[in-house]
């Protein structure tokens, strides 16, 4: 059966996750597959044995998310003092503020405009070293709006 982890406690090294067909299971580390601990919003393989979950195996990271950390990445590195990588991944209030501050910073002679590019730069950086999983769970799940 398939479903998403809902949550998991390293301190308990339990969780629950949500199946498919809309029930929750229990499991316990010791039923996890996996090289890495497991993570809320995971999507996991396993069996089930009445209200817990068993041989849990993680899916694959799907390959949308590597086109969409690329992009991102590109737009950070040609049009990020726009703030367009922001708008690309939901972010329109940080993208507003990045145009914004761009745009004005030529009032100022440049200096805001130097910072946002260098923020840009640094984002484009942090976009391209991240793991497509890490990608995903920061900045498309997650909601990591700076750095």
């Amino acid at each position: 059966m398939k479903g998403k982890i809902l949550d998991f406690n390293e301190e308990s090294r339990s969780g629950i996750i949500s199946g498919d067909d809309e029930k929750r299971y229990n499991f316990e580390i010791k039923e996890w597959k996996g090289s890495q601990l497991p993570r809320a919003g995971s999507r996991v393989d396993f069996f089930a044995n009445g209200d817990v979950a068993e041989a849990i195996y993680a899916e694959p990271a799907t390959n949308g998310t590597s086109s969409k950390k690329i992009a991102a990445a590109l737009f950070a590195f040609f049009l990020g003092a726009f703030g367009a990588h922001k708008f690309y991944l939901g972010y329109n209030k940080q993208g507003a503020i990045m145009l914004l501050v761009f745009l004005f910073g030529f009032i100022l002679l440049g200096f805001p405009s130097l910072v946002i590019g260098i923020i840009a730069f640094v984002e484009f950086i942090l976009y391209l070293v991240k793991s497509d999983e890490e990608f995903e769970q920061t900045y498309v799940t997650g909601y990591k709006p700076w750095f």
